[in-house]
This record gives C-alpha cells, sequence and structure tokens, in this order.
C-alpha cells in the first residue's frame, strides 16, 4: 500500500466512514452501491489530467475509479454523450464532470456529444433528485459561454458558476469555511496548495462555500477582487451539487488532501452522508460576486 494511500485512509473524515466503504456504515450491501458515471469529454482544452493514451484510462479517472471502489461507489469513466440519451441516463445515481466546452458538439475530443434531449435529461435528473453532480475544475469552463449564455444559462446555474479566466498555476492560501462539511476534517483551517486556480463569474446567492480564496496570497490580474468562493455545495431544484476548481495537476489527483474532499463532495451527493449546506456565501466571503466585468 503506498504512502499516499495510507495516510488518505488514515485521514478520511467524511462523516466517520473512515477508511471503510461507505456502505458498510450506513448499511448497505455492496450490490446496492450507487453508481456514478465519470464523464471527461472535452469539447473545449483537454487537461492533461483527464487525457487518455493508447485506449488507458487517464491518471484522473484511474484515481476516482480506485477511490470508487473504496467507498461503495462503482465509477463507470466515459467521454461517450451519448450516455445522457434519455434511454440510458437513468442508470446513473450521480455525475463527476471534468469537462470543458459546449458538450453537445464533437469538439476537441471527437468523441460523441450530447445530444440536446441528453442535455435536458440530464439536467432533470439533478434538478428532480434523482442524481447528484460534482463538477472539478474545469467543469464551470462548461456550457455557458461557449453556447452564447450568460448567468441565464442553465448548466451555470445548476453548477453554481462560470470560468472567468486564471493565472499562472502557484502555491495559494485556502480558508476552510465549513470544517464540518463531508472530508474537510483532515483540513487546517487554512492551508496551501499548488494548482491553476479558476476565477469565476456569474455565481449566484445560494452558495453554500467549503473552501474560500484568500485572493492578497494570489498572484496575477485575474486574482484581483476579494475573496470568493473556490469550492461550495449547493441545491439544484431537489438535487444535490458539489464543485472545486481543485484537480489542474496530477499530483493535486495523488494528493490525500484533494482524494478526501472528492469523496466526501461525492458521498454527499450520491446520498451516502448528510450535510448542512445551507447558503453562506455573503456570510463568508462578502463581496465574492465582485469580478472586473461583473
Amino acid at each position: 500500500m503506498s504512502v499516499h494511500r495510507r495516510e488518505f485512509l488514515k485521514g478520511l473524515g467524511v462523516a466517520g466512514l473512515a477508511a471503510s466503504p461507505a456502505w458498510a456504515h450506513l448499511g448497505r450491501r455492496p450490490s446496492e452501491a450507487k453508481n456514478v458515471l465519470f464523464f471527461t469529454k472535452s469539447s473545449g482544452f483537454q487537461h492533461s489530467a483527464i487525457a487518455r493514451q493508447g485506449g488507458e484510462l487517464s491518471h484522473a479517472e484511474r484515481i476516482l475509479k480506485q477511490l470508487g471502489e473504496a467507498h461503495g461507489l462503482n465509477v463507470t469513466c466515459s467521454k461517450d454523450g451519448r450516455l445522457f440519451d434519455p434511454s440510458q441516463i437513468g442508470q446513473w445515481d450521480a455525475f463527476v464532470f471534468y469537462t470543458t466546452g459546449d458538450l453537445t458538439k464533437e469538439g476537441t475530443d471527437r468523441q460523441p456529444p450530447m445530444s440536446p434531449e441528453g442535455l435536458e435529461a440530464f439536467l432533470d435528473a439533478i434538478r428532480s433528485g434523482r442524481a447528484g453532480f460534482v463538477g472539478v475544475h474545469s467543469a464551470t469552463d462548461t456550457f455557458g459561454t461557449h453556447r452564447g449564455r450568460g448567468a441565464d444559462d442553465p448548466f451555470i446555474q445548476m453548477i453554481g458558476g462560470h470560468f472567468n479566466g486564471h493565472g499562472a498555476q502557484q502555491v495559494a492560501e485556502l480558508i476552510v469555511t465549513d470544517p464540518s462539511f463531508p472530508g474537510t476534517k483532515v483540513l487546517e483551517r487554512r492551508f496551501r496548495l499548488n494548482d491553476e486556480w479558476y476565477s469565476q463569474k456569474f455565481q449566484p446567492d445560494d452558495l453554500h462555500v467549503i473552501i474560500a480564496h484568500d485572493t492578497s496570497t494570489m498572484k496575477g490580474d485575474d486574482y484581483k477582487r476579494p475573496n470568493y468562493p473556490q469550492t461550495w455545495a449547493k441545491m439544484y431544484g431537489e438535487g444535490r451539487v458539489f464543485y472545486t476548481s481543485m484537480g489542474h495537476r496530477e499530483d493535486v489527483w495523488e494528493n490525500p488532501l484533494f482524494q478526501n474532499l472528492l469523496v466526501g463532495g461525492l458521498s454527499w451527493v450520491a446520498g451516502l452522508v448528510e450535510a448542512d449546506v445551507r447558503p453562506n456565501a455573503h456570510e463568508v466571503t462578502p463581496e465574492f460576486q465582485k469580478t472586473e466585468d461583473q
């Protein structure tokens, strides 16, 4: 067992899940494990963490499958947008997106796109509470302005923000604003991490901020703004939504801190654990909606 894996299992703070699968603590049998689709289609820029070589799963895909196996989550990895067709979509309890661009277009990776009906079926599955949603890193660089839409775009309304640029990769200081959310117990109230940090726009009032950026520690014009949400949870209708902008770098995917946070968010959206996600953005990041173009 690797050092990272030992640290991860030792430190997992997902509402008492510790090193055991979620079903072991909630009375679920393995056959009742949740089904998760890790969707990594890139209609725009394709990140190296999700790029496949020779048909093998990408770095991020391999890690999420391993985490799923350890925690009662059946993770399927795909770049095929046809899985969202109304006849297919009902098999998933949760979705994880590491995506870019307008996914109804074939785009950069030449993988089959979502159909318009598939997009509507996806949004309805989240809105109705039939499935949960996790967005990682470039998930907020999906739909929205790529379709000529702004804050009124239903995907932006669902995920809770849209990509507004980023500076150079850098070590930034992050503030844990909800230390009780699943997966945050291993985090210091303030911690530093090296990654590519997104500046977000079109962020609504209903965000429950879990981690915020301390922009005073960041370099670049994109971060000349008040502190703003970095990781958050929210409701979209009856559906549970979790997003973190971490995950650009391969070493972040290997980091137990990120793995704990990701498993915590995924366990929450899949209904395996509970959390209080009442909106707090105006309380913990009072001026988060102030950007240069908003």
